[in-house]
């Protein structure tokens, strides 16, 4: 008589934990093989916010850009951009990080022996960001203190009330970022997707810039975009700045936005996966 077959047990909530866990601290040993790369990561946004900030100062009066405020509400252009640069350090590491980690598993050669795991896929993509929020989050306070020391960075809100839209938004991304994952799987290829849909969501988002002052024929993009009242909201929190639309009806879109993009990214991921597994093309790249 032949013994039963033994089924693999279904995830539970502590296992997806462990798992979680695991991708999280292999991605940190990882990091820190290579630690003079906190250092570049925390020094190149400075670099480029230099010339930015000599160019403010050429252009303002007694340290205030009165051009600037008259979009913005704000003179204080220095921690406007400074703000906008961290915020895209999370949204780098949520939005795109998802899709390059698979990719990175693609050329490999990992990513079929990986998903063999009795692990939902989203755990595994998810783990994949745990470790970069956190060195994100480890560098952008770096940044900062640094940015306070050289360019004068002084917020004058509260920053708890600015986690307030940052986390919708954040969670929101993971949606996002499991649609991305999702065509990398289809296409197979990340790096141009990123570099040309980064640049346009950065721009239209006002990452770097008061949205007011797009052409109006333009501004329509961005009240379309979700990120641009993140941005709007984080900075109305901390500086004080004059917000598209009041506080609290951008933070009804950003909870209205993380509902929708969590679940639409989860289905639209899970159905790709089906198709690409189907046409037998998941291990290609």
């Amino acid at each position: 008589m032949t013994p039963p077959v033994q089924s693999l047990s279904r995830p539970t909530f502590v296992s997806n934990l462990r798992a979680l866990y695991a991708i999280a601290q292999k991605d940190w040993q990882q990091f820190w093989r290579y630690p003079l790369n906190a250092f570049g990561y925390v020094m190149q946004p400075l670099i480029w916010f230099t010339p930015v900030f000599f160019m403010g100062q050429a252009f303002s009066v007694n340290g205030q850009a009165q051009g600037f405020a008259a979009y913005s509400g704000s003179g204080d252009y220095i921690s406007f951009v400074l703000l906008g640069s961290v915020l895209g350090n999370f949204i780098n590491s949520v939005f795109w990080g998802i899709g390059y980690a698979l990719k990175n598993d693609m050329d490999s050669g990992v990513l079929e022996s990986t998903w063999l795991t009795p692990v939902p896929r989203p755990i595994l993509l998810i783990g994949r960001t745990i470790t970069s929020l956190v060195t994100t989050s480890i560098i952008s306070a770096a940044m900062l203190l640094v940015a306070a020391l050289l360019f004068g960075f002084r917020p004058t809100g509260n920053a708890l009330l600015a986690l307030a839209p940052a986390i919708p938004m954040l969670i929101g991304l993971y949606g996002f970022g499991m649609a991305f994952a999702a065509i990398v799987l289809l296409m197979r290829d990340a790096n141009t997707l990123v570099d040309v849909s980064s640049y346009l969501v950065n721009l239209f988002s006002g990452s770097q810039f008061p949205v007011q002052s797009l052409p109006r024929f333009l501004l329509p993009i961005s009240l379309a975009l979700p990120l641009t009242y993140g941005y709007d909201a984080v900075r109305g929190f901390l500086l004080h700045t004059r917000t598209l639309f009041p506080l609290g009806t951008e933070l009804i879109i950003l909870v209205g936005f993380m509902l929708v993009m969590v679940w639409f990214g989860i289905w639209f991921f899970n159905r790709m996966e089906r198709t690409v597994r189907q046409k037998g093309t998941l291990g290609q790249h």
